[in-house]
């Protein structure tokens, strides 16, 4: 499994994740965000509905019910109750489900000392389970470089 680091250092992930999201259906898959809490994922919510008034994410979160009808599902709980092939996972959160996914977007905020070593020890651990890690951090206009690293 392919597990992509996003090193936040120009934007919050208010601004960074409808971008990311934007894509992922773009390539027309289904997305799982996992949010750190339950006022975490209503915040995400509206940030989805509100960032740009030109465009729209089709997403919900257990207040809207639905799951499985759902491009976008945003959560607090590690689950896959729209059948998403990408697993995004914010604020540190962490899935012992990676093995129902394609790829995994790891998002952290680098400007955080214990947000940058969590994901560090992800990292690490990511390798120990063997597998595939990108690692990609923000350049001055808040677009994504891909770093060499190991």
């Amino acid at each position: 499994m392919r597990i992509d680091f996003y090193h936040l250092q120009k934007w919050p992930l208010e601004r960074a994740l409808p971008q990311l999201l934007t894509k992922v259906l773009t390539a027309r898959k289904r997305a799982l965000v996992i949010a750190g809490s339950c006022e975490r994922v209503d915040s995400l919510n509206s940030t989805l509905w509100n960032y740009d008034p030109n465009s729209w994410l089709p997403h919900g979160s257990v207040k809207d019910g639905f799951a499985a009808d759902q491009l976008i599902w945003l959560t607090d709980i590690d689950e896959n109750p729209n059948n998403a092939e990408i697993l995004v996972l914010t604020d540190g959160s962490v899935s012992n489900r990676l093995a129902d996914y394609e790829r995994c977007l790891d998002i952290f905020d680098g400007n955080s000392k214990h947000a940058l070593e969590s994901a560090r020890e992800r990292w690490k651990s990511a390798d120990r389970d063997g597998h595939e890690r990108h690692y990609w951090m923000q350049d001055e206009s808040g677009g994504w470089e891909k770093q060499l690293l190991d």
